[in-house]
């Protein structure tokens, strides 16, 4: 059961970082996996009051508040379109669309969740997040991070040329991703997120020729090229054994899972 021993709505970000300086003080998201916890908060944390719940597009970029929910993420027209739908699909087999109205964008980042479709999506992709003290730092560098008491205010996704891709296998619809797989491919060459492995995502970058960089790039080429990163992304990848898939079993799905994603974003789904 969750106890909380005192509610605060904040009036501005220093009020929260001072709060949040006590180990017993807690962040409020939408607070869809917070209140299935088994612990006691000091003190509830509440960033509503900010303005931190919109999606605001730049020509360079799109810049997510922390508060920002999970389903105004599913539904944004720019940010779909600029990764090819990818956003929305990482999205859609959470739980509901009620959950999803609920939980935030920040509050699924920040928790660093091995099972987060989220992250492994935001991973693949040319993101940042800003932190109230610590500034804007690289999806890769946060995600390697340890938990500290700083604020996540904004994720940032730059705009690129870029094709994106998010495919996962799951045992039973709104359950858990067994494995998840996200691939952006971009002129720099391929960014591979695998996550659920069951431990959070990891991230793959190859500099190579891509459908994107290389636009006379045949069909059969290009599938012989997935074919390749996903051997390769099979050897290289750590998984593991839960209640929901083995540990082989995974491993073989980074292959396949990772070829899917690769052929997808690549336009070549069938490899043909």
């Amino acid at each position: 059961m969750l106890k909380i021993k005192e509610y605060v709505k904040v009036n501005s970000l220093e009020e929260a970082y001072e709060l949040n300086q006590k180990k017993s003080s807690r962040v409020l998201g939408g607070m869809v996996w917070m209140k299935m916890m088994n612990r006691s908060v000091g003190t509830a944390i509440d960033l509503s009051g900010l303005g931190l719940d919109t999606v605001k597009e730049t020509e360079d970029e799109f810049v997510i508040g922390c508060m920002t929910s999970l389903r105004t993420l599913e539904t944004h027209a720019g940010l779909n379109a600029c990764t090819d739908g990818a956003v929305r699909e990482s999205l859609r087999h959470i739980v509901g669309v009620q959950f999803r109205n609920c939980a935030t964008a920040g509050g699924s980042i920040y928790g660093r969740f091995g099972f987060s479709d989220v992250l492994t999506m935001f991973l693949a992709l040319d993101s940042y997040v800003e932190l109230y003290k610590g500034g804007r730092i690289s999806m890769e560098e946060f995600a390697e991070k340890k938990a500290d008491r700083d604020i996540l205010v904004n994720i940032i996704v730059k705009k690129h040329h870029q094709r994106s891709a998010y495919v996962s296998q799951r045992n039973a619809k709104t359950d858990f991703p067994v494995l998840a797989c996200a691939v952006c491919l971009d002129e720099e060459g391929m960014r591979l997120s695998i996550g659920a492995r069951p431990g959070r995502a990891a991230l793959l970058k190859e500099k190579m020729d891509t459908p994107v960089n290389k636009k006379d790039m045949s069909a059969g080429e290009w599938n012989r090229q997935a074919e390749l990163l996903a051997k390769k992304a099979a050897e290289c990848v750590v998984t593991g054994s839960n209640m929901r898939a083995s540990k082989e079993y995974r491993t073989h799905l980074v292959r396949v899972l990772t070829k899917r994603a690769l052929l997808a974003a690549g336009g070549m789904e069938n490899g043909n």
